[in-house]
């Protein structure tokens, strides 16, 4: 189990994760960054640095397969293409909205957001329900 940063990360039970996501999350953005990292077993970077146009077509709809892009891959070896499943085609219709014109979760100045805020933000989230021991490796 994580302590301060150390060591490995907890695993998450079903019962964790709804928590965290019914209780713990504060917003839209917040569950869409964890359930896309939930649903398609990517890494955080890769989920932050998603492009819009890779997630939505030009008229809104979600892709039936989200892209990450070879640049973004750990180990940049090849760009991998995971089918859209229906809990996360809901969340990314409902994220919609507020999706960056170039990047899907942008971040404060031009570009995405960190990998560092997104960990804070899981931090804080289960912070809020109690649940210790969690990095973004707990999805898997």
């Amino acid at each position: 189990m994580k302590v301060n940063r150390h060591g490995r990360a907890k695993i998450l039970t079903l019962q964790e994760i709804q928590l965290i996501f019914n209780q713990g999350f504060q917003n839209g953005r917040d569950r869409t960054i964890f359930g896309v990292c939930l649903f398609s077993a990517c890494r955080i970077r890769e989920c932050c640095t998603l492009f819009t146009q890779d997630i939505y077509t030009p008229k809104g709809n979600v892709r039936p397969r989200l892209v990450i892009r070879k640049a973004n891959t750990k180990g940049k070896l090849a760009t991998r293409s995971i089918p859209v499943i229906e809990d996360l085609r809901r969340l990314l219709v409902e994220y919609y909205p507020m999706a960056g014109d170039v990047y899907l979760f942008p971040g404060r100045s031009d570009g995405h957001i960190s990998e560092d805020s997104a960990a804070r933000i899981l931090r804080t989230a289960c912070k809020q329900v109690e649940i210790i021991g969690v990095s973004t490796h707990s999805f898997g």
